[in-house]
């Protein structure tokens, strides 16, 4: 929604007025914009916390090198906020709930907001972010804590307990046995324990049965003992809660077994090439659930293309992801966000302007989210392994069919 620059001054990889970058209007106010923490006459500082080393190196970093492609693109783009440019300060929170904290305490003092964050054990910081009134626009807010943090908010707005019934409604309509024994496995870690439980009560609320609901420790490498579960009791219906190194794992187990259920259904975090090409054959007819663009459909979204061509611009070789996609668009709202508010904008009327941000898509890079209301979106999509390759599965469009609130 058009606030912003001529984008003429540095064209960038997208060709010259491809996108708004979003900046201040020329009718907009600015008289009377203080200095506050982090923003001056000539910047606004904003900070970024993501899980970059730990137990899985690089974890989210491409929700930080999102971030960053962002602040290029804008600050190349002419556009300003009032006259003032971007300036980025990255955190590692190490994939640890004390460095989260430690990274809020330290945006508190450093940072005007902190945009595009993403971590796994974000709830260490949250007390800290919200003592402060520091303005947390995350990709996404993962654990209770964060979610409930007053001054935080994630562009796509999961919360947990609200589960969108597209996959549910799916599997139901097109597999009416599977969805009568079906299976919920997760790793016991973080925000996958607890999502593992509460979306197969959420599905089961909405007409599903399941059989097997099963946690599995990040250590355990063999597989084989689930999947023999799995074909003992019938399973037709598999999702996993996880990350691609365990999803990889259970496909491979499944294979070795002959064990071939009638859906193997999994959440948009092995949308990535590794999942392709660590699985191989074995994740042949997995489907994957997803709430953005896919980057092959970039032709027809200008917003997805933007993201893809300036990530590559400032991290040449990086691997565009569903974090990413989130972390640009917490940028984008960031920046429309601020500018619109010109010489009011203090972190708490952007935190208040913020809480009234409902249906939020960035510019169709994805499926409306509920960012004010801290509600879980209601839309998704559905798309498949074949022949090696992420393809539609149905329509591109995507299914709203509300969500089921458990606890």
């Amino acid at each position: 929604d058009g606030t912003g620059g001529d984008g003429a001054s540095d064209p960038g990889p997208s060709g010259p007025k491809a996108q708004d970058p979003g900046g201040t209007d020329e009718g907009v106010d600015c008289s009377g914009l203080a200095d506050d923490t982090g923003l001056d006459s000539d910047s606004i500082t904003i900070g970024n916390a993501t899980d970059i080393s730990g137990p899985v190196p690089g974890l989210f970093e491409e929700s930080q090198k999102a971030t960053q492609a962002f602040v290029a693109y804008f600050n190349a783009s002419g556009s300003t906020i009032c006259g003032r440019k971007l300036e980025l300060v990255t955190y590692d929170t190490r994939t640890d709930g004390s460095a989260d904290q430690q990274a809020a305490a330290r945006a508190c003092d450093d940072a005007f907001a902190m945009v595009g964050s993403m971590s796994a054990f974000d709830s260490g910081g949250a007390a800290v972010t919200e003592q402060c009134g520091l303005p947390d626009l995350r990709s996404a807010g993962v654990t209770g804590p964060r979610q409930r943090c007053a001054t935080c908010f994630g562009a796509q707005s999961t919360i947990a307990g609200e589960v969108n019934n597209v996959v549910a409604d799916h599997v139901l309509k097109n597999f009416p046995d599977a969805a009568q024994n079906a299976a919920s496995l997760s790793i016991n870690a973080g925000a996958a324990a607890e999502n593992g439980q509460l979306q197969p009560k959420a599905m089961t609320k909405r007409g599903m049965r399941f059989t097997v609901v099963r946690g599995i420790e990040v250590s355990e490498f063999n597989y084989a003992p689930y999947v023999q579960q799995l074909k003992d009791e019938g399973v037709g219906y598999v999702q996993i809660t996880g990350a691609i190194p365990q999803f990889v794992r259970l496909a491979q187990a499944m294979s070795q077994q002959g064990y071939d259920p009638d859906v193997f259904m999994i959440d948009p975090t092995a949308y990535e090439p590794g999942f392709l090409e660590q699985g191989g054959k074995d994740v042949e007819g997995v489907t994957i659930y997803m709430n953005f663009v896919p980057f092959e459909e970039a032709s027809t979204s200008p917003e997805t293309k933007l993201y893809l061509d300036w990530l590559q611009a400032t991290k040449p070789g990086a691997t565009p992801d569903f974090f990413g996609v989130f972390s640009w668009s917490a940028a984008r709202l960031f920046v429309e966000t601020a500018a619109k508010l010109g010489g009011d904008l203090s972190r708490e009327s952007l935190i208040a302007a913020i809480r009234k941000t409902d249906n939020w898509t960035a510019n169709g890079l994805h499926a409306p989210q509920r960012v004010g209301p801290k509600s879980t979106g209601e839309c998704f999509r559905l798309i498949q392994v074949k022949g090696g390759k992420f393809v539609p599965l149905g329509s591109t469009k995507y299914t709203c069919n509300g969500i089921t609130t458990v606890s």
